[in-house]
């Protein structure tokens, strides 16, 4: 009998929980493209407050909240600064250039997800009619996995202000940094002028994101959404499932950090393996030893076998990441099943 697949591949996979699906279909509807949907209504506000913003825009996507977010702060030619492993950079088809005509430069992510002061500081072009002008800086937190203290993005922020820069955070997992450190995101969002956050991950809403900073640049990222076909009628539906996990699943992503350092603890036990970053919140990354005599792929293909389901990001390995489908005794499983993968 082939074996229960446990999916570890990402938080995106999160199935809503039964009292989820109820709360959207007793939620009460509008046209938001009118402004008139009282549940996106609701969520707005409540996003603009907890993140300290004027305002605040609901969009399909994190990739349409960072598009949008671009757009609204940089103009053609102008120049982005980010991370050269950050998601916006290198899974969001390079829609600022596209759609935008705005420049990317990437600097190196470091280990911990942070890009160096000094490499941010030379990315700034000088005012020179030779160069494109710098415009935006943008962080992600968590960055697979590796939260951003908020020391380093006080510094960020303070850079960004030096040099009369705006600073955007893809914070599509920011609840998951802000259990980490035990505070508010507002802890967070209070340095940057801009921040998007995800309710399809750890939140387990079926869909949706939430853009938020002051009024004026609300008002551009509502174009911008429109322009991009982001405008949706009676998406209260999906406000509704956001706003149930703003009130139920914040504080249970504490589990999920739980079971990553579980399963961190129990690889860390079979010999042939070798974990990769330091494991803070929901994801683990691993690869095979030269010893094991298997490559990542090897190890990937025999893990599926298993009913191990989980992806490879190129730069650390084997990606592992926990969530609200699974439990503890998943967990546990992954153990005995990655340890019969290596005794075969």
């Amino acid at each position: 009998m082939k074996a229960k697949p446990i999916d570890l591949r990402s938080d995106t996979v999160t199935l809503p929980p039964e009292a989820m699906l109820a709360a959207m279909i007793k939620a009460p509807l509008g046209d938001d493209v009118y402004g008139e949907d009282p549940t996106i209504n609701a969520l707005e506000q409540r996003l603009a407050q907890m993140t300290g913003k004027d305002a605040a825009l609901f969009v399909a996507s994190g990739t349409m909240g960072n598009l949008v977010a671009s757009l609204s702060q940089c103009g053609r030619g102008d120049e982005i600064i980010l991370g050269d492993r950050s998601h916006i950079a290198r899974w969001e088809q390079g829609g600022a250039s596209t759609l935008g005509g705005i420049s990317l430069r990437t600097a190196p992510n470091q280990a911990d997800g942070t890009i160096a002061l000094n490499d941010l500081r030379a990315s700034v072009n000088e005012d020179d009619p030779h160069r494109t002008v710098t415009r935006l800086i943008c962080l992600e937190n968590t960055w697979m996995g590796q939260p951003l203290s908020v020391e380093y993005m006080h510094a960020v922020s303070e850079l960004a202000l030096n040099r009369n820069l705006s600073l955007h955070l893809d914070g599509a997992r920011l609840f998951n940094a802000a259990t980490y450190y035990k505070t508010d995101i507002s802890t967070f969002t209070s340095l940057v002028d801009s921040v998007q956050i995800c309710f399809s991950k750890g939140l387990s809403a079926p869909a949706g994101s939430i853009v938020c900073g002051i009024h004026d640049f609300i008002s551009r990222a509502r174009r911008w959404r429109k322009a991009l076909g982001g405008g949706m009628r009676q998406a209260g539906v999906l406000a509704a499932a956001a706003l149930y996990a703003l009130d139920n699943m914040v504080e249970r992503l504490q589990e999920d950090h739980e079971n990553a350092s579980l399963l961190s603890n129990i690889l860390s036990e079979i010999k042939g393996i070798k974990q990769t970053t330091a494991v803070k919140t929901n994801m683990v990354f691993f690869e095979p030893t030269a010893e094991s005599g298997m490559d990542r792929q090897d190890l990937l293909g025999k893990m599926k076998d298993a009913g191990i389901l989980a992806g490879i990001e190129s730069n650390l390995g084997i990606r592992a990441v926990t969530h609200y489908g699974i439990s503890k005794a998943d967990i546990e499983e992954v153990g005995k099943r990655m340890k019969a993968v290596y005794e075969a």
